[in-house]
């Protein structure tokens, strides 16, 4: 195996937005879970009463490995619950992440969970991809033509980036504050400020979500498909003959597909024409869940299959369930695990990017500041820049969270588990003991002599 770089990403998102289905499909990837379990066994949700109540309440954590191009990434995935009464799990998951990938639902958009999951993504100065997930619901549920899912998968991008472009504003005003209050005023009374001035002279394009950045999937988990536009630039510019980067800076916005002249044009909206990325992607998928779902047209889904260059088992072309059949398809044209994993390969910055002022930070406890700390803490913050995996070199155990425990509950705490009268349960004899019995309480062996028990 060569070189491996290692990742490490969180899954947040709002309730009910196909995040652990979503990793059910990347656990599928390994060869942990048949792909066909994938949105059914729920691999991470190892507690019984995550499976019960369907939701996540427990941070989960599994390695991955992807081949990227050519070289091979160990991915750490951290499966953090999205309900807002367990949100202490995801902030302390944010402490150990490089990045994190935001999971929305199609339908439902950015809810208030996902406005405080951003903002603790931003906190800890980690950088989120986003997945917007449950693109089938538009389809078979609301019913969305193409060209009105476009238009409402525009309105949640822009939701998203208001949230963003607020944290933004809010990190500016506070830095250009506390630079006024070191400065000393004017003289002849208050001065006046404008606050808004500063904020146009920094780039903030970098922190925004948009296809065309390569930091947006669009995903149906539970049908196992997904994509970025950079694999219909790649797809196109082959048949097309466009330059790819072209079809990437023009999949996404206002353009359209002059046919006669094949050229891409600026101003579909006005015009009345389809843009690319409806023309090109969302048609070709709104088709394909209409020829299997809708009419079950088995001609049409031969000639899709065909043009695709698909095979599918003759049990999933016989099954009864077109569901079945739709997922045999998309799993093999447009696999979600690879949209996700190459997305957090290419834009989730690896460990040993990480910056001083963080590994500071996570070596602080409380109040206390990274230079008050010992000199043997202060000498990890090499080791922890380097990532190295030396024999020599330390291991890290960094403890996220911390729960207080009543001392009457510890094992050696407890009361002696006694009968009536005070004699000890017959179970509790240990015929390797001559004579003598063994309580086990919490791994703390008590022996007594025959004499004290009879």
């Amino acid at each position: 195996m060569k070189e491996v770089v290692a990742l490490r990403c969180s899954g947040l998102c709002c309730t009910c937005a196909g995040k652990t289905t979503l990793a059910d499909c990347l656990v599928a990837s390994n060869g942990i879970i048949s792909s066909r379990l994938a949105g059914k066994l729920r691999y991470l949700d190892s507690r019984e009463d995550e499976q019960i109540r369907g939701i996540t309440m427990k941070s989960s954590a599994i390695s991955l490995h992807y081949r990227h191009g050519a070289e091979e990434y160990l991915l750490n995935l951290i499966d953090s619950p999205g309900h807002v009464d367990f949100s202490s799990e995801v902030s302390t998951a944010v402490r150990l992440c490089d990045g994190a990938i935001v999971v929305l639902d199609a339908v439902e958009g950015v809810c208030p969970q996902t406005q405080a999951v951003l903002r603790q993504a931003w906190l800890e100065n980690i950088k989120p991809v986003l997945v917007i997930n449950k693109m089938d619901r538009l389809i078979v549920e609301l019913k969305l033509t193409s060209q009105e899912a476009y238009s409402h998968l525009q309105k949640i991008l822009e939701q998203v980036n208001a949230v963003t472009g607020t944290l933004f504003t809010s990190r500016v005003l506070e830095e250009r504050a506390e630079k006024e209050q070191k400065e000393e005023p004017l003289p002849g009374g208050d001065p006046l400020y404008d606050w808004s001035a500063g904020l146009e002279e920094v780039d903030d394009s970098h922190l925004y979500f948009s296809p065309d950045q390569g930091n947006v999937v669009f995903a149906s988990a539970i049908d196992g498909w997904g994509f970025s536009i950079q694999q219909f630039a790649q797809i196109y510019s082959q048949r097309m003959g466009i330059n790819p980067q072209v079809l990437l800076r023009t999949l996404w916005g206002d353009f359209y597909l002059h046919a006669k002249a094949k050229k891409i044009l600026k101003g579909a909206q006005t015009k009345g024409k389809k843009n690319l990325f409806v023309q090109l992607v969302l048609d070709n998928i709104w088709s394909l869940y209409d020829a299997v779902v809708t009419r079950r047209d088995q001609e049409k889904v031969d000639r899709v299959m065909s043009s695709l260059g698909v095979k599918v088992a003759a049990r999933d072309l016989r099954h009864s369930d077109p569901k079945v059949l739709l997922s045999a398809i998309c799993s093999q044209w447009l696999p979600v695990s690879q949209a996700v994993l190459s997305m957090v390969c290419e834009k989730l910055p690896s460990p040993l990017d990480m910056t001083a002022e963080r590994v500071e930070k996570l070596l602080s406890v409380g109040a206390r500041g990274f230079e008050a700390l010992p000199e043997e803490t202060q000498q990890l913050k090499q080791a922890f820049l380097e990532c190295s995996s030396r024999e020599d070199a330390p291991a890290i155990i960094f403890v996220s969270k911390m729960f207080a425990v009543d001392a009457r509950m510890l094992p050696q705490n407890r009361p002696s588990q006694r009968t009536t009268r005070g004699s000890l349960h017959p179970l509790a004899r240990d015929p390797s003991v001559p004579g003598g019995l063994n309580l086990a309480l919490g791994g703390v062996r008590a022996e007594h002599s025959s004499e004290a028990t009879s």
